[in-house]
């Protein structure tokens, strides 16, 4: 026995070493060999704009290099492309940008940010194209700011305009014996509408038709501008399917150009006078934002706006830039509210929010922090729910015309397996001390006392949900219920009603922090530095998967089912939460 034991300790010892080899070699190879500060960006170069793996506005910073090394994205977030493009229009070596084959997961409001800051590129004269093979809508959004549109001849583009599809599961319920009991407090609180009815309520459906419609009203605006085609125009294409082939798409002018990639690529040498056997030469924008990022130089002085991002579903814990947790965001408004070189703070949101508890726990460190110097909220594709609580009592809030937000209402969901249970002989017995000693047990028939007072836990929440949208927008609470009931508005409409105070992305809320804080010479600093470890990342496992490799090894619709019972299963407590997903393409 004993001679075994060595041999297995032998074994385990060698295994532990191989490990650390393994990552020592990694970690070393990502720090030197991941020099930003390497690359070369050569005379007439431009810009390809792959953004397939940029998925937040923000990319994380944490305090364990490790984590950072192993992190699963791209180490640069949205807003650094952003900043990356208004450096180029002032380099001389970058002549202009191309898109080509643009795949993105970006929101709604992030690809607004991006298509504004291309807009701005082209203003120096320098240009940008686009080539497809195919045109998603929402990568024609996108794409059709560039100054000449190609498309590929045996290509297509969808353009049709906005749809929203929910799922019901009251008659599932029935059939399976598994049933979701809900509590809510809002009409329009349709998050939970699927598991009581099998179909759409009004509200849900006056609700939804409404954001849809202002949300395609932007888009559509926006096209008009770059293509020169009335919206009324532009929604005739979209009602008759009038830009679904190449052909059909140019005699709508939504491109300039039937082509193959060579004649692409060919137009851009003649344009930087390359000749047509030559390559000429390019730069990945993660490689260039990189070295902006690296080489940029700093405003000189000591002033400071501090950028705060809130990103992903809120819950409890230390959060990271999938998740927003109380102990990240509470720890950098602190840091920020001390440090003496912050003037003034952004907090920039991107949620549809989560636990209500946490989401409470932000705001009140948003409320001490807004007594000492200004809070700007700058949303992003989302600021609901509990995305909108985090944000209600800022000093000013911005969003987007397409940002979705509101959604003032909260909700309770009890999975209740009594009856399946039942149906295939498990039977189950209490035995108590007190009336209302055993809680709630997922075995047991709803018990109607338990209702009572978490129907009571819900109306308190919304009550000091509404209060604090009331004080914090300078508001009677009735005039906020009649606006929340749980309704999601689009930014657009949310400015008409007083839920924002203007239209405009990061770069506005930046400039309005540094207004109401009087600060003119000023850098920008980013949190939060989130607390985990080697451990944490490798709790992930099984073995260290990319998302990217996860996806492709079960499928993309897996993968989200996945996701989402995972969320359904984390979300403990009562939640204020964005009522449905809204995946627009």
């Amino acid at each position: 026995m004993k001679f075994l034991g060595n041999v297995l300790a032998t074994i385990i010892g060698l295994f532990v070493f191989c490990m650390l080899f393994f990552f020592g070699i990694i970690f070393i190879g990502a720090i030197f060999g991941g020099d930003s500060e390497g690359v070369t960006v050569k005379e007439d170069s431009v810009i390809q704009l792959d953004l397939k793996n940029i998925n937040y506005d923000f990319a994380g910073k944490y305090e364990d290099p490790w984590v950072t090394v192993f992190s699963d994205n791209a180490k640069v977030g949205v807003i650094d492309i952003i900043h990356a493009i208004k450096v180029a229009k002032t380099d001389s070596d970058i002549k202009g940008i191309s898109i080509l084959n643009q795949e993105s997961s970006l929101g709604m409001a992030q690809s607004k940010e991006l298509r504004d800051a291309l807009e701005d590129f082209k203003k120096s004269g320098k240009f940008v194209l686009s080539y497809a093979n195919v045109y998603s809508q929402k990568a024609y959004y996108i794409n059709s700011v560039a100054n000449t549109v190609y498309l590929n001849p045996v290509g297509e583009m969808e353009f049709k305009g906005l749809s929203s599809e929910v799922m019901f599961y009251k008659d599932l319920q029935e059939k399976s014996g598994i049933k979701m009991e809900v509590i809510r407090h809002g009409k329009y609180k349709s998050a939970v509408e699927p598991f009581l009815e099998n179909e759409m309520s009004p509200a849900n459906r006056e609700q939804v038709t409404a954001l849809l419609n202002s949300i395609w009203s932007s888009v559509t605006s926006d096209i008009s501008k770059s293509r020169n085609i009335s919206v009324q125009g532009l929604n005739e294409i979209a009602d008759g399917l009038l830009a679904r082939t190449p052909e059909m798409a140019k005699a709508a002018k939504m491109i300039d150009v039937i082509a193959y990639e060579d004649v692409y690529h060919n137009d851009i040498k003649k344009r930087l006078k390359v000749a047509a056997d030559k390559e000429y030469n390019k730069i990945s924008i993660i490689d260039y934002t990189k070295k902006v990022l690296t080489t940029s130089e700093t405003v000189e002085g000591e002033n400071q706006i501090a950028i705060i991002y809130a990103q992903g579903e809120i819950q409890s814990g230390e959060g990271d830039v999938n998740t927003i947790g109380e102990g990240s965001m509470r720890r950098s408004l602190q840091e920020a509210r001390e440090n003496k070189k912050v003037k003034a703070i952004v907090l920039r949101v991107d949620s549809p929010g989560g636990s209500a508890l946490t989401s409470d726990l932000i705001w009140r460190e948003v409320e001490l922090t807004k007594k000492v110097k200004p809070v700007v909220v700058s949303m992003g594709n989302y600021a609901a729910s509990g995305g909108y609580y985090i944000a209600c009592n800022a000093s000013k809030i911005f969003a987007e015309n397409n940002t979705i937000t509101g959604s003032i209402g909260v909700f309770g969901i009890l999975p209740n397996f009594s009856e399946l249970s039942s149906r295939i002989g498990i039977h189950v017995e209490q035995v108590n001390t007190n009336k209302n000693s055993a809680g709630y047990s997922p075995f047991v028939p709803l018990d109607e006392k338990f209702k009572e007072v978490t129907l009571e836990g819900v109306e308190h929440i919304y009550k000091t949900f509404v209060n604090h949208v009331a004080e914090g927008r300078k508001m009677t609470f009735e005039q906020v219920d009649a606006i929340a009931q749980g309704r999601v508005w689009s930014g657009s409409e949310a400015i008409k009603i007083g839920l924002v105070d203007k239209i405009g992305g990061l770069d506005a809320a930046i400039k309005e922090a540094a207004l109401l804080s009087k600060t003119k010479n000023y850098s920008t600093q980013n949190y939060p530095e989130y607390k985990k470890d080697f451990n944490d990342m490798l709790s992930g496992l099984p073995f260290m998967k990319t998302k990217e490799s996860f996806i492709q090894e079960i499928g993309e619709e897996n993968y989200k089912l996945m996701q989402k019972v995972k969320k359904m299963q984390s979300q403990k407590g009562i939640q204020a939460l964005m009522p449905f997903e809204i995946s627009i393409q």
